[in-house]
């Protein structure tokens, strides 16, 4: 059981719970409905995100005996090779499923590993490191659209996909200080951040039939409000206080809020069963991020 702990907490099992939603929120912006196809491209993040989480680790040898030797390669409970193993298998078995979803799916996919790989092995230290895991968390959205067989994609897709960039690298950002603490800035650019994508989940009316207006104009904005709630207060304390215990609080909060930010996309493009099925999510992923840190 402890080597199962181990490797629970080398892949950071409690963020997975933010995976499911990018490709269904980039199926119901391309106004589609999921199917098997988008339950392969879901397949394919979840494996992509934890080849991620692997290799990260892998990379971070040096840098975690310093700062966390407790983390399960440092500490000699995983071998380095195992995490290297793992993030090829995890990557190649991604590949594979979203190949069987077509073939732009599997160009999206491929396009997403070589981003997760560039950003863990040579970006993540450089000014490129934000807009690459930005552009992984949009791609991911992009990946479940395209998956799904939408053709041509609709400028919905673009603009959710862009909310879930910027979202995570404003998260991204926070993280560079979360094991030192320092600056505030990014803490408060993260606010504002979060503060405008809310505004333009929140107060959008969405058309529709008259049945199904109300219920997709509550929907949104509801959704919009927890999003905005989850992030909003551990980043106001890390931009008041930035010490490393309230930056790794705000960078779990900005975690965390991605499934409400997911169910408001969904329901922002007129699904709003999907965001409540995805926000069902949430207090599970908060559980088990008690046990084992999302970061």
């Amino acid at each position: 059981m402890s080597a199962a702990r181990d490797w629970v907490q080398l892949l950071r099992v409690s963020a997975l719970f933010t995976v499911p939603g990018d490709a269904l929120a980039g199926a119901a912006a391309a106004g589609v409905r999921a199917d098997r196809r988008t339950a392969l491209a879901i397949g394919c993040s979840l494996c992509l995100y934890e080849a991620g989480m692997a290799l990260n680790d892998w990379a971070d040898q040096d840098e975690d005996a310093r700062e966390r030797p407790d983390r399960p390669l440092p500490s000699g409970r995983i071998h380095p090779a195992a995490a290297m193993g793992a993030a090829a298998g995890l990557t190649t078995v991604g590949l594979a499923l979203a190949a069987r979803a077509g073939r732009p799916a599997a160009a999206v996919a491929g396009i997403l590993a070589a981003t997760v790989w560039a950003y863990d092995l040579k970006l993540k230290h450089t000014p490129a490191g934000a807009v690459a895991m930005g552009a992984a968390r949009g791609l991911d959205l992009l990946l479940g659209a395209v998956a799904t067989g939408a053709r041509p994609l609709r400028p919905a897709v673009t603009l959710s996909s862009a909310a879930l960039a910027a979202h995570t690298y404003a998260v991204t950002r926070v993280a560079r200080n979360e094991t030192t603490g320092g600056s505030g800035l990014a803490p408060m650019a993260a606010l504002a951040t979060s503060a405008v994508i809310f505004a333009a989940l929140a107060f959008r009316r969405v058309d529709g039939a008259p049945g199904t207006r109300l219920v997709r104009d509550l929907a949104a904005p509801t959704f919009a409000a927890l999003y905005g709630a989850t992030a909003a207060r551990p980043y106001l304390h890390a931009a008041l206080n930035p010490s490393p215990d309230l930056t790794q609080r705000a960078v779990g909060g900005g975690i965390r809020s991605l499934i409400p930010l997911q169910a408001a996309l969904a329901a922002r493009a007129g699904a709003p069963a999907c965001g409540a099925a995805l926000m069902a999510l949430a207090p599970l992923a908060r559980r088990i991020s008690r046990k084992v840190s999302p970061t």
